[in-house]
């Protein structure tokens, strides 16, 4: 993996990166704390676990950009330009085609099937509701790991301790999610980790995203829980004819065995992936250089 910036040296604050991570962190862990359940008793678990989360993020970067870089929140790479476009895009590209070949790989192979869900719901309002707030949900989740708190690492103990421990951290928070398992936990320590990794190479926040969306919105509409939430948006659903090692059981195909061969071809597709570089105050700014601004 390539240095985003350079390592501490001897001349620098070896516990100040640390410090700025960890205040980031746990003023937006406090934030979900208060917020989640407000948003569960005005909107139900999905509101709840999107933008509740979003709303905490933005709040814990924004306090820990002003106090530690006198910066504002889109510094950290949340700034429209050039080139921001593209880099979701192929993330979401990405994202989907590594999402078909988990579900549709087995299919094909008649491993499993699609079946019709009797009684099921399902509304045309929902189909756009519920990406916008899986959309909330990826952003609010990106900006919390990928954001300040990454890269105030990265400046100051290099990319891969950065990524490696975001990434792990990120993993081991959807432990508590209902059907969490040991390979789910290891497999969302995977994906931190890439979306790491394409933040230090993207330098913004929007290929992560594209990446993160496009892999969240997939999932429900192929008729899959999404780490084990079941949401219903089209009127059919995936009959696995494997046990769970395969098919992820109540988590979903993220506790999948099929899951964790597809994250090294997802990586390679993020390594080539024909990106523009953005800019983060963090990442293309140096602690002791003079203040500039991005070009649009």
């Amino acid at each position: 993996m390539p240095e985003a910036a350079p390592a501490t040296t001897s001349g620098r604050d070896p516990v100040r990166p640390l410090l700025g991570a960890g205040v980031c962190f746990l003023l937006y862990r406090v934030g979900t704390f208060i917020l989640i359940p407000i948003g569960a008793y005005f909107g139900g678990i999905m509101v709840a676990s999107t933008v509740p989360p979003l709303l905490a993020a933005a709040f814990a970067t924004s306090i820990a950009m002003a106090i530690f870089e006198s910066r504002r929140l889109g510094d950290i790479g949340l700034h429209w330009r050039e080139g921001s476009a593209r880099n979701f895009a192929i993330g979401m590209g990405l994202a989907i085609i590594a999402a078909c070949m988990v579900i549709l790989a087995p299919v094909a192979a008649g491993v499993a099937h699609f079946r019709a869900v009797a009684g099921a719901d399902i509304s045309w309002r929902g189909d756009i509701f519920f990406p916008l707030l899986l959309l909330c949900g990826a952003l609010g989740e990106e900006i919390a790991f990928r954001g300040f708190t990454l890269q105030f690492l990265i400046r100051g103990y290099g990319a891969w301790i950065g990524v490696i421990a975001v990434g792990s951290i990120f993993g081991l928070l959807h432990a508590g999610n209902p059907g969490a398992t040991p390979l789910s936990i290891c497999i969302t320590i995977g994906f931190g980790i890439l979306f790491g990794f394409a933040v230090v190479r993207s330098h913004d926040l929007w290929f992560p995203l594209g990446l993160h969306f496009g892999w969240n919105a997939t999932l429900p509409f192929l008729g899959v829980d999404l780490s084990g939430l079941t949401i219903r948006v089209t009127r059919y659903e995936i009959q696995w004819n494997s046990d769970a090692l395969w098919s992820g059981g109540s988590y979903g195909p993220e506790a999948s065995l099929l899951t964790l061969f597809i994250l090294p071809v997802l990586g390679v597709m993020i390594w080539k992936a024909p990106i523009r570089r953005g800019w983060t105050w963090l990442l293309d700014h140096g602690p002791d250089e003079a203040e500039s601004a991005p070009s649009a």
